[in-house]
């Protein structure tokens, strides 16, 4: 899979959401705008492996490498080396940290939970927002 096939997915991903929602499949519409910032991130990561010496400037990153099959969306901002970027952007912006924070409560194993339209709605609303939504600032770094 490569960094392309990922950001089209997670376009996609977000798309078919939207299309959930407007059919009240809340559970499954939660469950891939989730899925949508997983491969952002794992977009993200190809990049920073990529464009980056954290290969060869820190032995412990090839040892943590074994985690990017993860789907914790917290472990992926970190593999994708943006830690310190996305840090710094939370502080500065009130409306992202909060969406963030909504956003970092989404789990792989959601797919097998019931969600309502309450907490769907909230995760898309934390991923698409216009300007501060997760997954915008995620593509500006993908």
């Amino acid at each position: 899979m490569d960094r392309k096939t990922l950001q089209n997915l997670a376009k996609t991903r977000i798309k078919d959401a939207k299309a959930l929602l407007g059919r009240r499949r809340w559970s499954a519409a939660y469950y891939l705008c989730g899925y949508a910032i997983e491969c952002a991130l794992k977009s993200c990561l190809l990049r920073h492996l990529g464009e980056s010496a954290a290969v060869f400037g820190d032995q412990s990153y090839l040892k943590r490498l074994t985690e990017c099959w993860t789907h914790d969306l917290v472990k992926l901002v970190s593999l994708a080396g943006l830690d310190a970027e996305f840090g710094i952007a939370r502080s500065a912006n009130t409306s992202l940290n909060n969406f963030w924070n909504v956003a970092k409560g989404w789990e792989e194993t959601s797919r097998y939970e019931e969600h309502n339209e309450v907490t769907a709605r909230a995760l898309y609303e934390a991923v698409t927002h216009n300007p501060d939504g997760v997954l915008r600032w995620i593509q500006s770094r993908w």
